[in-house]
């Protein structure tokens, strides 16, 4: 796979994907080879078709995670090994669409408070402050917090988009706490990496999952399932809640299409409350009579 692995990753590059989705790709396609103890250039359309059934019927994979990995076959194949793809004989399955789960304001507390170390409380309080992604407040700098302007620039978001976020005062005093606690004050990532957080490199985005984990568990909140992004849905759904437009927090969540914000209407208590359902307008009469009768 050096070879080609190598071919994969310069055409991923040229294209400028985003460095998870790189990983995802290359990820796929090693994965894909190691199933058939062969080099994908020596894989067919046949063994694609028997690959993606195995997906869905021994790995147990959603139709999300199939599609990924589909993806990553068709850029390996198409970009890297110059072939044809057909799409009639490799139908993606239909993608299914969740709604996030939510943790209310006073879970999202529990949730900061319940944190085991220091940098593990900062690193929560600084994705719900943002809502940025997991990458994006690993790769943060020093030179992102504004605090004239009371801004969080955020650096090569999805799509390689820039943006700048609100700084939260509360967030601030708290960076500030973190930061003269800092043996040696960094000067260029806000978070560095190793034990000590005197790496020349920022922190692994492995770091901010196990925060959430460790907090959600000690915190009873387990259940929830919480990582990184449950905080970023937290961020939207209680800014609806508490009267920001969608324009603004599309804006703020760098989604390219407002289509993607949307979903969070179905996730605010406040515009699902304000709306009441149709079966209290109507007048049914044996409902009176059962009420009378009680």
């Amino acid at each position: 796979m050096t070879h080609l692995r190598q071919l994969m990753l310069e055409e991923l590059r040229r294209r400028n994907f985003a460095g998870t989705t790189i990983d995802s790709y290359i990820h796929g396609v090693e994965h894909f080879s190691r199933y058939f103890h062969r080099p994908p250039d020596q894989l067919g359309p046949e063994h694609i078709r028997q690959y993606q059934a195995m997906l869905f019927s021994k790995l147990k994979f959603s139709p999300n995670t199939v599609i990924v990995r589909l993806a990553a076959l068709r850029f390996f194949y198409v970009h890297v090994l110059k072939k044809n793809w057909s799409i009639a004989e490799t139908p993606y399955p239909k993608k299914v669409l969740h709604l996030p789960k939510i943790l209310s304001q006073q879970e999202v507390a529990r949730l900061i408070d319940a944190a085991k170390f220091p940098l593990h409380r900062i690193l929560l309080m600084t994705l719900y402050a943002t809502g940025a992604r997991r990458a994006e407040v690993a790769h943060l700098k020093v030179s992102d917090i504004d605090s004239q302007r009371m801004m969080v620039h955020i650096r090569g978001g999805k799509g390689s988009k820039d943006r700048d976020v609100m700084l939260s005062p509360k967030l601030l005093e708290a960076l500030r706490v973190y930061w003269r606690g800092l043996p040696r004050k960094p000067k260029t990532w806000l978070f560095p990496g190793n034990r000590r957080h005197t790496a020349e490199h920022p922190i692994s985005t492995k770091l901010l999952w196990a925060a959430c984990h460790s907090a959600a568990k000690r915190a009873g909140l387990e259940h929830k399932r919480v990582h990184p992004h449950t905080l970023r849905h937290c961020f939207a759904t209680h800014l609806l809640e508490a009267g920001a437009d969608l324009r603004t927090i599309q804006m703020l969540l760098g989604h390219r299409d407002l289509e993607e914000t949307t979903i969070y209407l179905h996730l605010s208590r406040r515009h699902l409350s304000a709306t009441g359902s149709p079966l209290d307008t109507l007048t049914i009469r044996g409902a009176e009579e059962s009420t009378r009768k009680a």
